[in-house]
């Protein structure tokens, strides 16, 4: 992959590390990653905040695209998006690769000059 098209994947995907980079937007993601929708009632029991600001964290998420809010009668239920965090991920593994390779080549110019 260029430089300028992993420059341009990140640019898109820095939200997505923006929403996981807060540890109540975290735990959020942890609790809804077991798959099943959760209330804000369910997702604020426990914790030491508000559901309205539990609700403001679940938007910031929302707008990253890693987790959809819909409407079940009366309540608002939350549900997962993993296809960002797929994203995220292959990202990080690419990144993790050049890093490799990087390390790599200075080892073996360090090795050469000895």
């Amino acid at each position: 992959m260029s430089a300028r098209r992993l420059s341009s994947e990140l640019r898109d995907s820095a939200p997505v590390f923006a929403a996981l980079g807060d540890k109540t937007r975290l735990r959020l993601v942890a609790r809804l990653s077991g798959g099943k929708p959760a209330s804000i009632t369910t997702l604020a029991s426990g914790a030491r905040l508000t559901r309205q600001a539990i609700t403001k964290h679940l938007h910031v998420l929302a707008g990253a695209g890693l987790v959809h809010g819909f409407r079940h009668g009366r309540e608002m239920l939350w549900e997962m998006r993993p296809e960002q965090l797929r994203e995220a991920r292959r990202l990080l593994d690419l990144i993790s690769r050049q890093w490799d390779g990087a390390l790599a080549r200075l080892k073996a110019s360090v090795e050469n000059e000895l």
